[in-house]
C-alpha cells in the first residue's frame, strides 16, 4: 500500500530536479525566485497536502527512506503555504519523535521556518551570502548549537560551514549578488504570503 504514494513523493522530487536542471543549462540569471520554480513548489505542496491528509505523514516505514526524504524537501520548498509548512513541522516532529523520520528533517523544517519568519534558527542549517561568505542566518542560543545539532543528528556547525562553502565554490553557485537577488525576492514573498507582517 505504502508504494503507490512512495512513487507520487518521489515523482515531485524528480519534477523539481528536472526543472532545476532545465533552469540551470536556460542560461538565465539564477538570481530570484523564477515563477515555474515557485508554480511547482505550490503544485507539490498541494499534492504533498493530499497524501498527508489521506495517509497521514510519509514515514520511512510506510514510503521506504526516499520517499520521507522526498516529502521533507516538498515541505522545505512549501514556502508560499506557510500554514501547510506549520502543518508539516508539527507532524514531523512527532514522526521524528518518534523514530519513524529522521530528526534532521523537523530540525532543518523548523530552521526554515524561524528564517521565513525573520527569527534565529536553532540548528543553523540555513546558511546565506553574507560579506561575500556563505554563512549561517543568526542563530539563538549560539554557543549551544552543536549540543543541538548532534541530537538530531547534524554534524558541528563549522564543519557543515566548510563543506557548503566548498560545495558553493566547486559546483559553481551563484555569486554573491545573485544569490543576495535572490534572499530579497524570498523576503519579499515571506511578507507577501503572511510569514511576516
Amino acid at each position: 500500500m505504502a508504494g503507490h504514494f512512495r512513487h507520487r513523493l518521489l515523482a515531485l522530487k524528480d519534477a523539481e530536479q528536472a526543472l532545476r536542471l532545465e533552469l540551470l543549462q536556460s542560461g538565465e540569471p539564477v538570481g530570484g525566485y523564477p515563477l515555474g520554480l515557485r508554480q511547482l513548489h505550490e503544485a507539490n505542496a498541494r499534492e504533498l497536502e493530499l497524501i498527508v491528509d489521506d495517509e497521514g505523514w510519509p514515514t520511512v516505514d510506510a514510503a521506504a527512506a526516499d520517499g520521507a526524504e522526498a516529502a521533507w524537501l516538498v515541505a522545505m520548498h512549501a514556502v508560499s503555504r506557510p500554514s501547510f509548512m506549520r502543518r508539516c513541522l508539527g507532524l514531523l516532529k512527532s514522526a521524528a519523535n518518534r523514530d519513524e523520520v529522521p530528526k534532521r528533517h523537523a530540525a532543518m523544517l523548523e530552521d526554515r521556518i524561524r528564517a521565513l519568519e525573520g527569527r534565529p534558527q536553532k540548528y543553523g542549517t540555513q546558511l546565506d551570502w553574507q560579506g561575500g561568505r556563505l554563512s549561517p542566518l543568526p542563530i539563538e542560543d549560539e554557543a549551544e548549537v552543536d549540543a543541538r545539532r548532534a541530537a538530531v543528528g547534524l554534524s558541528p556547525l563549522a564543519e557543515t560551514i566548510a563543506t557548503a562553502r566548498a560545495a558553493a565554490q566547486s559546483d559553481g553557485a551563484p555569486p554573491p549578488e545573485e544569490w543576495e537577488a535572490s534572499s530579497s525576492v524570498l523576503e519579499a514573498l515571506a511578507r507577501e504570503v503572511g510569514w511576516r507582517t
